[in-house]
């Protein structure tokens, strides 16, 4: 049985937050969700979190039904936290330690991590790094033998110098790691109770240590501040840019691409600069997408031309059609094929049917429109009394004029054409002409004022 302890219970001073450091998002995501997630990919069988600050809101925001939540009520290290939970796991278990606050950790190199680890033996996963920072080095024997970890606090300067680093993710027999943590002392430069330290207990029981190394150093990437959190960040997205132009997808520039969700792509699509995907989004074939835009849960078919500055929402677009620039697609809309919505129009909760335009400045919400509808600029569909929400109908080949205001409940006719300027509050006929306007008049004589000179 795989059992995995992550570590969460640092409230993340430096982040100067009121939010528990481990719910802060990578990819619009919470860093620890990105952990419980490869936990799930990597096949572990229990998930224990140890937490501490905001509780309350790590279960909220963590909906994991299969999480077990340890409370250290005291963050007195993080051999304490493994420690308090080791009650919890069972001693025929394998542990993995993985902490709440490295998102990138990989399941590749879990699984060697895994592969390390024996009945007789740990495993702990090192990093070789031209500047070791603050981690904790690797001291080995002059056999090259796994000797013990110290801490960068508490080395010397010529420890200092060495390049091999702990990396803090490790794997145990459960047994062994219970009775290890149990005898762990506090006698360090922190007063805190080091979980690296059972490494020296396991090579003084004879337990041989084994360690392996991450696909890439930049999984071990820990976030402290909200510095770390963008330069983290900026590396997942290039990540994922990097994936989906290995599968064909064009992204013009990967420094300048974000994906805060999962997308699916057809053949010969691309994606211009600063488009962010977010939720689930699926593009078909030969799918071109402009620079600023926002696509969140959407469905869109082949031969789709998203232009600049769009945003769509939890909707779908057909085949061919033609989207933006500046246009705004609201849940709930569907956007048939050959279809056209252009620059300044908003579309709420409707259906656009085929081949139909709505080019120009205007506002479709609870909207029905049928096949090779025009819409001209300006128009409105009145959708909302103050209270409630009401239904338009516009048949097909129906051609509103611009600056029309239809006021739902209302049904335009197929083949209706509705005059340029009018307000209609009543169904208006198939094939007719229909339009409200005053009678135009003109004044004869009539002078424009003028300012007064004195």
């Amino acid at each position: 049985m795989l059992e995995v302890i992550i570590l969460a219970a640092g409230k993340g001073t430096r982040m100067v937050s009121s939010l528990p450091k481990v719910l802060h998002q990578v990819a619009g995501k919470p860093m620890l969700q990105h952990v419980l997630d490869t936990c799930h990919e990597l096949g572990a069988d229990r998930l224990h979190v140890v937490y501490g600050y905001g509780g309350d809101l790590l279960r909220e925001k963590i909906q994991n039904d299969d999480v077990n939540w340890i409370l250290q009520a005291e963050q007195n290290g993080t051999g304490h936290a493994v420690d308090i939970a080791m009650s919890h796991v069972s001693d025929e278990s394998t542990i993995i330690v993985l902490y709440g606050d490295v998102p990138l950790i990989s399941k590749e190199s879990l699984n060697a991590l895994l592969q390390a680890c024996g009945e007789q033996s740990v495993a702990l996963m090192t990093a070789f790094l031209q500047d070791g920072g603050s981690y904790g080095r690797i001291l080995r024997d002059s056999n090259q033998c796994f000797q013990s970890i110290v801490e960068h606090r508490d080395a010397t300067p010529e420890q200092c110098e060495i390049n091999e680093i702990n990396t803090g993710f490790l794997a145990a027999p459960a047994a062994r790691l219970k009775s290890w943590v149990s005898k762990l002392e506090c006698e360090n430069a922190q007063g805190e109770f080091y979980l690296t330290d059972i490494f020296a207990m396991a090579v003084a029981d004879g337990v041989p240590v084994e360690t392996c190394q991450p696909v890439d150093n930049s999984e071990i990437l820990g976030i402290n501040d909200r510095q770390n959190l963008s330069e983290v960040e900026r590396i997942y997205q290039q990540q994922q840019a990097k994936r989906y132009l290995q599968a064909g997808l064009t992204v013009c520039d990967p420094n300048r691409f974000d994906i805060r969700g999962s997308l699916k792509h057809g053949k010969d699509c691309s994606i211009d600069i600063n488009v962010i995907i977010e939720g689930e989004v699926t593009l078909g074939d030969r799918v071109s997408v402009g620079p600023n835009t926002l696509l969140r849960n959407m469905t869109i078919g082949d031969d789709v031309e998203i232009k600049a500055n769009c945003i769509l929402e939890d909707s779908s677009i057909g085949e061919l059609a033609i989207i933006g620039p500046f246009a705004r697609i609201r849940p709930e809309s569907e956007i048939a094929s050959l279809a056209h919505i252009g620059n300044f129009v908003e579309i709420k909760k409707s259906q656009v049917g085929s081949g139909s335009k709505v080019n120009h400045l205007s506002y479709i919400g609870d909207t029905e429109i049928g096949a090779d509808v025009n819409i001209g600029a300006g128009v409105i569909t009145c959708n909302y009394d103050g209270a409630n929400k009401f239904k338009t109908i516009i048949g097909n080949n129906a051609f509103i004029g611009s600056d029309s205001q239809l006021v739902a409940p209302v049904e335009i006719g197929k083949g209706a054409t509705i005059g340029a300027g009018s307000t209609i509050t009543q169904n208006a006929p198939d094939n007719e002409l229909t339009l409200s306007r005053a009678e135009q008049k003109t004044r004869k004589g009539w002078q424009r004022p003028v300012k007064n000179k004195a």
